[in-house]
């Protein structure tokens, strides 16, 4: 195959990927491409909101497990990452979520000019679309659609109710003025279907004939000349192919795939690289470091009434949601199943919440982050609790030269004491909020992990066997200004020319919730930096 020169060339279409696509080829006197190693977002599954539990562990997911966890009993985390267009947006729950003003003004206090909270928030409204809300905090205009969800379970308003009667105050907008408090999540959909990175920021702009998306193209190694990268080597089919960048090479491969290629690139710790057989092209300590992942833990209750979720996902059942959701885009199909939520305080003496709840109308059992989450009958649901600034650190390292072995990913989780003590306040608020009388008419009894389990200790026990990933690594390229630091705040890799990193992994810190609006976030940034304005790139 003849090698093909273009302007741009972006590694990656998920939630940066997608936008960096978008907004680079909107100048038509410069050439884009796009590589995606997945397939297109094409399966019933992914647009159907309720379909997302059931393709985390299919094609269009990477599925990564983590190293052993030391400090959960050695055990291994499934760890998804999607491998289809739109990345992980096009698998995830879709829940909009930003974080509050002190986790960016956090970066920026790092020494990352031009990443607070009131330099960062420009580039969120930017592109969205709030069916609902219409203030200083949100766009109503952009390609991004953020709507209420269709249905709520009546299990998902009893907990709203009783997190009120707990003393956690009601927001009605938790990316708005406030992060604390209990809501109903708003969710990136569009008429009840899923709007992921690719449908909102791709698939409008497919046909400019500046943009070529290639998928099904691993990136093996990004080419590097004299300290400039000059391009990248992927592998399409059986074919092996070397594309050249006049301009820059943009990598948006995510927290784990970001720094695997760097590192199989030669580009990372030197020493390391040598032991995994890779020669080093640029000694650049930092990547791969500074990897870290939210942990969640949760309570499973017995329901004293039909009403849950449990069940739905039957043969007959689906079938029958199918229809529904065909002719109505109603009903269960539509859900994300997390429909209600609340961010508090372990502390009341925190300045923001550390403390992230999701409510879900179905009984879940999940061991290891497992593919699939065990199968359990009879009706209830589960309330977890994640840990939303975990302290702990790991990494992501190589092994060998060869591509196509997965990289080693820890997150090291529960490495630092202050997140055990988090989690153990998690779990006392969720029995704090299944005491108050909105609950009464629905608990039955406690299930996991049982009412006998009391003492710190106990709970602490219940953690290490059943604790489980959130699925929000990020970090592993982290922007700064130290030695340490991989990329700057302009996201360029330091050390060399005409390479950034443009994705989660670049977060210094994990934001207070969900990672996949930051995410879009940092690539609508990425594009300003990227073609030197001040402000967001005109639509």
């Amino acid at each position: 195959m003849t090698t093909q020169t273009f302007d741009y060339v972006i590694i990656g279409a998920g939630a940066a990927g997608c936008v960096l696509a978008n907004r680079l080829s909107a100048d038509p006197s410069v050439n884009v491409l796009l590589l995606e190693a997945g397939g297109a977002d094409s399966s019933m599954l992914v647009k159907i909101p309720a379909g997302f539990g059931k393709v985390m562990g299919t094609a269009v997911n990477w599925i990564f497990d983590t190293a052993p966890q030391k400090h959960l009993h050695d055990r291994t985390m499934f760890l998804p990452q999607g491998k289809v267009l739109g990345g992980s947006t096009s698998i995830n729950a879709m829940l909009y979520v930003r974080g509050n003003r002190d986790d960016y003004d956090g970066w920026r206090d790092k020494g990352n000019v031009g990443w607070g909270y009131d330099d960062v928030l420009p580039y969120f409204t930017v592109h969205e679309r709030n069916e609902r809300i219409a203030d200083g905090f949100h766009g109503t205009t952009g390609e991004l659609n953020v709507a209420d969800q269709v249905q709520t379970n009546p299990l998902s308003k009893a907990f709203v109710r009783a997190s009120q009667q707990a003393g956690i105050p009601y927001t009605s907008d938790p990316n708005g003025a406030e992060q604390t408090g209990v809501f109903y999540h708003q969710v990136t959909q569009r008429g009840a279907k899923r709007e992921s990175a690719s449908t909102a920021f791709l698939r409008p702009v497919a046909q400019r004939r500046n943009l070529t998306i290639l998928t099904g193209a691993e990136v093996t190694r990004i080419v590097v000349e004299d300290g400039v990268a000059t391009g990248a080597t992927y592998t399409h089919g059986r074919e092996t192919t070397t594309v050249r960048a006049r301009r820059e090479v943009i990598v948006s491969a995510g927290a784990i795939n970001s720094p695997r290629l760097l590192l199989l690139s030669g580009i990372g710790p030197a020493d390391e690289l040598r032991e995994a057989g890779i020669e080093p092209v640029h000694d650049l300590p930092g990547v791969g470091k500074n990897l870290h992942d939210q942990l969640e833990v949760y309570i499973t209750v017995e329901s004293q009434q039909p009403i849950s979720y449990t069940g739905e996902d039957r043969a007959l059942r689906m079938l029958g949601h199918g229809i529904q959701y065909t002719l109505y885009k109603t009903g269960p199909a539509t859900a994300t199943v997390t429909e209600a939520g609340a961010f508090v305080r372990s502390d009341p003496a925190l300045a923001q919440p550390d403390i992230q709840l999701h409510m879900l109308p179905v009984i879940v059992k999940w061991k290891d982050g497992a593919r699939t989450a065990e199968k359990v009958t009879g009706h209830g649901f589960t309330i977890l609790a994640c840990a939303i600034r975990p302290r702990s650190r790991g990494e992501v390292r190589v092994t060998s030269a060869d591509p196509s072995v997965p990289p080693i990913v820890d997150p090291n989780y529960m490495a630092d004491e202050e997140d055990w003590k988090t989690s153990v306040a998690g779990l006392r608020i969720i029995r704090d909020i299944l005491s108050q009388p909105a609950f009464a008419p629905y608990v039955k009894s406690e299930t996991m992990p049982g009412s006998d389990v009391t003492t710190d200790a106990d709970l602490r026990a219940y953690i290490t066997e059943w604790g489980k990933t959130d699925y929000h690594p990020v970090g592993s390229c982290r922007m700064g200004v130290d030695d340490l630091a991989v990329v700057d705040p302009e996201l360029r890799v330091r050390g060399l020319k005409n390479l950034r990193v443009i994705d989660s992994s670049i977060m210094p810190d994990i934001i207070s919730g969900n990672t996949q609006a930051p995410a879009m976030m940092i690539g609508e940034k990425g594009a300003a930096l990227i073609l030197g304005t001040k402000a967001p790139v005109a639509r």
